[in-house]
């Protein structure tokens, strides 16, 4: 079978320096190529016109032009994937969300090199964001490959679920929620949809440190229900959501009939921190049947091993569908194990919420993943 050909993608940013980084960083992957490099949006249109990238890394701050303004005209002109590369800090994170309504795929932190570990990561994070990239569906308006190294599971943070299924006592419905690429925009249309009495909600979802407290406050602010940046100990309560904060894990734990969250640090789990696969995980062992997970979009396949582990325990599952999604990536991996009951479009995740929560025991229905 021939092999495929290698991503391609072009960098544009004025830092020389990270020019040269993020180039040694994905000319290391086998199945990415990098195109061509400019230090200006100017320079970068007359490299596209040269030649198409498969994916565009852009900053937002450079000169003659900035990224923001550069990104919509991409996306009005000539829709092509785009990974916002920024050192946007907590004070100037509204512009992320900007950008992703203006149809950017991703947003990454400039790589850090004063560690091999921080070094190590960003390549692992920057490499899949690209392959994510590359297979995104684009919004109106909005590879496989070898890695280097070891892709580690739920293990490394919490022991594995014992053998046979524990019964849980009834208590209230907590919800639990993965996404990745494409999930902070499905995320938004989920949960402003949710009236202020919804259950409890639990949400990892693979953003950068600093950007998730801002991305909370940007949803508390549009949605009936409560959201913020979850910290070690707080409460799950009914109408509010839990997010995750980036580069930190997020497990679900109970003590009698109450829920909360703990906050760990760790290794990349599934290639990730915060990880899909642990929350899932500690939600099948702190709530078995009282909880429902969804997996929504994304690459990769974080949160598939979970949410199965989740069914085996008792608890409702939802994937999200391809149809509805950015990349078809995680909640694909779960349908194929066996993982979702049910496969959702995403406007039908809001009332599968609902509905969970009214019916009090888990239900089961007729319409499971095939």
């Amino acid at each position: 079978m021939p092999q495929a050909a290698p991503i391609r993608v072009l960098i544009v940013d004025d830092s020389a320096s990270v020019r040269q980084t993020l180039a040694s960083i994905l000319t290391a992957a086998p199945d990415i190529t990098v195109v061509g490099t400019a230090a200006d949006p100017f320079i970068a249109a007359r490299r596209i016109q040269d030649e198409v990238p498969d994916v565009i890394i852009l900053d937002l701050e450079m000169p003659r032009m900035d990224g923001l303004t550069f990104l919509r005209k991409i996306m009005a002109q000539r829709p092509i994937p785009v990974i916002i590369c920024s050192t946007l800090t907590e004070a100037g994170s509204r512009i992320l969300f900007e950008v992703l309504e203006a149809g950017a795929v991703d947003v990454l932190p400039k790589p850090r090199i004063d560690t091999r570990q921080f070094l190590m990561e960003s390549s692992i994070r920057f490499c899949d964001a690209v392959r994510a990239a590359a297979r995104a569906r684009l919004r109106p308006g909005r590879a496989s490959g070898r890695t280097v190294e070891a892709k580690l599971t739920a293990d490394a943070v919490m022991p594995p679920p014992l053998p046979g299924r524990r019964t849980m006592a009834e208590t209230s419905r907590v919800v639990c929620i993965g996404a990745s690429t494409g999930g902070t925009e499905a995320l938004r249309d989920v949960l402003e949809t949710l009236p202020a009495e919804c259950p409890g909600i639990v949400i990892v979802q693979h953003m950068p440190e600093r950007f998730t407290a801002a991305f909370a406050r940007r949803l508390d602010g549009i949605c009936a229900i409560s959201v913020k940046e979850a910290e070690d100990g707080d409460a799950v309560r009914p109408g509010q959501a839990l997010i995750a904060p980036g580069g930190r894990h997020l497990l679900l734990q109970r003590s009698g009939g109450q829920y909360s969250v703990a906050v760990k640090d760790g290794p990349l789990v599934s290639r990730h921190r915060p990880s899909v696969d642990v929350l899932f995980r500690s939600a099948a062992q702190s709530a078995g049947s009282n909880a429902l997970g969804i997996l929504m979009t994304g690459m990769g396949d974080d949160g598939a091993a979970g949410l199965l582990e989740m069914r085996k325990a008792g608890a409702l599952t939802v994937a999200q569908n391809e149809e509805s999604c950015v990349v078809f990536g995680m909640p694909k991996e779960a349908i194929e194990r066996g993982a979702a009951a049910r496969i959702l479009p995403l406007d039908r995740i809001a009332h599968e919420i609902l509905l969970s929560d009214a019916s009090g025991a888990p239900r089961r229905s007729a319409s499971s993943a095939k």
